[in-house]
């Protein structure tokens, strides 16, 4: 048996056989079931017209050739007949609408005539043909009547013709349907062939196959146009993921050598120099801090990617908690001499929020703009309210390139793809920021001039 279900010729030569056979099987059973009836109807309308006509011109001159032509021209036998049965007139014609049998015209002319009446149908068999015979019997004036005569089954001559040109058309139909199954599954399976083969090929990781987008067919060149756009986002996908390994391999080679070489030099060099050692062991705590951080970002960033944690809402004072974060950064004031530059003009502004959620946020965003920020080592948190509240942070560094712009949100971003070991936090932090912005349904965005630096933003909406 063949196998229907994956080839795409097969099914169209499958469905097109079935359309044909089910319009052959009506030509059918149109021929043989309703021809006859067909025909029928059409008889008996034909002997009442002539019935009808009859009764018009009854007994005229010219009504002897008047009955000839009605009964030649619509094939059958006219017979008038006195009130005791004596034939004055038979037409000319003699099909096999003709009854000739005596006992069978006795029989129906009788109950006519005796009783009287003005119109009769009979369907009676002809002997002589053996078919089935319609007879429409009218009263005349003078006591004459009439009755026309006419098979209501098909001319056997008829059948045949019929079925001979149907058998034909069969034929052709057949023949047809598999040309154009082929034509049409040639046509439209080829394509997605092609488009097959180059997906197989993008399965393996080949993304330099094209899909040909240049289709008549309109739901092949958007299925083509949408395979294209599939394949470049998996190669940036796959563009991400070798530079998120590498930045990662990166940022965990470095601490853990750190780490590492400290451990070795706190024991072997400065085994007995407790100052030094100190100063080593600082060191290690620092760069493990770092690997936590990495670690926590990475936790962090899969659990929001997995599953979308609910947020938990609280009121709390914004004001309060970004003054809280700036503290954190004493250490760096002291001792690379980093500024914070916090604008506002409320003393308080109490929001809803997750507030472990926006207060990394808000660290994320200053970690990125003391690592990105010029030689002045300042960075500016502005905060205003108008309708809405709006939260900036400014850093004073080279800026980014406004194409760079809508990818600084990915994991790992670089400026011009170059990995710089972070002064503080990890290359996830804006990622993050994205998610819970995003979580929080708040607007955000970046704005950035080359050489003047770069401000990232983001819209508290006003409670309602």
């Amino acid at each position: 048996m063949w196998n229907m279900k994956n080839n795409l010729n097969k099914v169209f030569l499958k469905y097109f056989l079935l359309f044909s056979i089910v319009i052959l099987g009506l030509l059918w059973i149109l021929e043989f079931g309703l021809f006859k009836a067909f025909y029928k109807e059409q008889k008996i309308n034909d002997i009442k017209s002539i019935a009808n006509k009859i009764e018009k011109i009854q007994m005229q001159n010219g009504f002897k050739d008047t009955l000839n032509y009605l009964a030649l021209d619509k094939s059958v036998c006219i017979e008038i007949d006195n009130n005791e049965y004596y034939s004055l007139y038979d037409s000319t014609y003699f099909g096999k609408g003709c009854i000739k049998d005596i006992s069978t015209t006795y029989q129906y002319k009788v109950d006519f005539i005796e009783k009287n009446k003005n119109k009769e149908i009979y369907t009676i068999r002809n002997q002589l043909f053996k078919n089935e015979t319609v007879v429409y019997a009218i009263k005349l004036k003078d006591n004459n009547y009439a009755f026309i005569n006419a098979s209501i089954e098909p001319v056997d001559g008829t059948l045949l013709l019929l079925s001979k040109e149907l058998l034909i058309i069969t034929m052709l139909i057949l023949i047809l349907s598999f040309t154009l199954a082929y034509f049409i599954s040639e046509h439209i399976s080829n394509p997605i062939k092609q488009i097959n083969q180059s997906a197989k090929k993008l399965a393996t990781g080949n993304f330099n196959v094209e899909f040909n987008e240049d289709s008549k067919i309109l739901e092949i060149e958007e299925l083509s146009k949408t395979l294209n756009y599939t394949k470049n986002e998996l190669s940036k996908i796959e563009e991400f993921r070798r530079d998120l390994m590498a930045n990662i391999s990166h940022d965990l080679k470095t601490p853990l050598t750190m780490i590492k070489a400290n451990a070795e030099i706190a024991k072997d060099l400065h085994l007995n120099n407790k100052e030094r050692q100190i100063e080593d062991m600082n060191t290690i705590i620092s760069e493990t801090d770092r690997l936590t951080i990495l670690v926590n970002d990475i936790l962090e960033l899969s659990k929001m990617e997995s599953i979308k944690d609910d947020l938990t809402k609280t009121e709390f004072d914004l004001i309060n908690l970004i003054e809280n974060i700036i503290r954190k950064y004493k250490v760096l004031q002291e001792t690379e001499k980093y500024q914070f530059n916090f604008i506002h003009k409320e003393k308080e502004i109490i929001i809803n929020a997750d507030k472990k959620k926006l207060e990394q946020v808000i660290y994320n965003l200053i970690n990125n703009a003391i690592n990105y920020t010029g030689k002045d080592n300042l960075v500016t948190i502005k905060v205003t309210t108008t309708n809405n509240i709006l939260v900036e942070i400014k850093d004073t560094g080279k800026g980014i390139k406004e194409s760079e712009l809508p990818y600084i949100w990915e994991k790992y971003y670089k400026n011009e793809k170059k990995h710089k070991r972070n002064l503080i936090g990890t290359g996830l932090g804006l990622n993050i920021v994205k998610n819970i912005l995003e979580q929080h349904q708040y607007k955000y965005g970046v704005n950035s001039k080359v050489g003047k630096g770069t401000t990232f933003y983001f819209i508290i909406p006003e409670e309602k």
